[in-house]
């Protein structure tokens, strides 16, 4: 499949109703089926314009996304680690096209799976364009400790900007908690790099460390990648966890990424039933601790990179949020985070 055809076959699926007892009540019910079937061309139209708008006032920063090699370039120069071999096309130019076609002007890239720890692609592309990307690193968690000058290296070295911590990595037993974890959340902090956590299987399995690691190292940034894989909840479960998410904002160190919409949605392409997690995340964090990720290119078969950015304008407009905060959730938060990197 062609990488445009890849861009326009997007899957439709399945709409899945909410339970009337969430937290979000009607507010959530209201935005279900029906809102999809009658959505209209004007709708989206509109959500297009106000994109486009904010676009004006501010640049628009896209605070996470990955790029892989190509088949080719992975034969020639950059392999794709052991048993990694990605599923669908991710490398620069692709990117960089849908990057213009969108009107993204820069985009904080994080270090993908697929090259695991050889950081190689990501560096050369740091610096092919220096002032359009932020490269976050990927922490390596072995126990012999080699991980923290890894990090060193590439903070001081090849210029990265950001770390993530992957707790899936970590050796069989061992928590982000473990003393080389502790070790370069704290080297994070004193060269004032943030530490991206991704938290797939679910922020409930890893709050406690989040809040031991934030507690002891407060100068250390974290940022909470999509909405720490929080879906509107339906049960008393993932109403706890999604209240535990909030409660992070007691520490003022603690961002949350607006990202991967159709990961954290229950329902299709725009994500309305984010509207009310979106509302809560602003009223508790603000909007200068909250911005807006693509998950690029996995959003691309989903709703497209344009999509992406669509989707978080509109569901920004139902949320009514104002012009100021609709700028830092799309931009103005992550460049507060690296000042220097995108001039206004």
């Amino acid at each position: 499949m062609s990488e445009m055809a890849l861009d326009l076959a997007v899957p439709v699926r399945s709409l899945k109703p909410l339970i009337s007892n969430s937290i979000f009540g009607q507010a959530a019910l209201g935005l279900g089926t029906t809102f999809y079937l009658k959505a209209s061309a004007s709708k989206m139209a509109s959500a297009k314009a106000e994109t486009n708008k904010n676009c004006v006032r501010g640049k628009t920063i896209d605070s996470h996304l990955h790029i892989w090699a190509s088949p080719q370039e992975a034969a020639d120069t950059y392999p794709y680690a052991p048993g990694q071999n990605p599923t669908l096309p991710g490398h620069l130019d692709f990117l960089l096209q849908y990057m213009e076609e969108a009107s993204v002007d820069g985009a904080l890239i994080v270090q993908p799976i697929h090259h695991k720890f050889d950081h190689s692609l990501l560096t050369s592309v740091l610096k092919k364009h220096p002032t359009k990307f932020v490269g976050c690193c990927l922490a390596n968690p072995a126990e012999d400790g080699i991980g923290v000058k890894q990090l060193e290296g590439l903070i001081l070295k090849d210029g990265y900007r950001a770390v993530r911590f992957n707790p899936y990595l970590w050796p069989s037993g061992q928590e982000m908690t473990s003393e080389v974890g502790k070790a370069m959340f704290s080297r994070a902090g004193e060269l004032g790099v943030p530490v991206g956590v991704m938290c797939m299987k679910g922020l409930n399995f890893h709050m406690s460390e989040i809040k031991e690691l934030c507690t002891e190292f407060p100068s250390t940034v974290v940022l909470i990648d999509h909405l720490g894989f929080c879906k509107p909840p339906i049960n008393d479960e993932e109403k706890l966890t999604f209240s535990e998410l909030l409660k992070l904002s007691r520490f003022p160190q603690v961002y949350v990424k607006f990202s991967a919409l159709f990961r954290v949605s229950r329902l299709s392409f725009p994500y309305q039933d984010l509207v009310p997690l979106l509302a809560e995340v602003v009223s508790s964090f603000g909007a200068n601790r909250v911005m807006w990720g693509s998950d690029f290119p996995f959003v691309v078969p989903e709703c497209g990179y344009q999509g992406a950015k669509e989707a978080a304008s509109l569901i920004a407009s139902e949320t009514s949020l104002s012009s100021s905060e609709v700028e830092w959730i799309m931009g103005k938060t992550v460049m507060q985070l690296f000042q220097g990197q995108w001039l206004p």
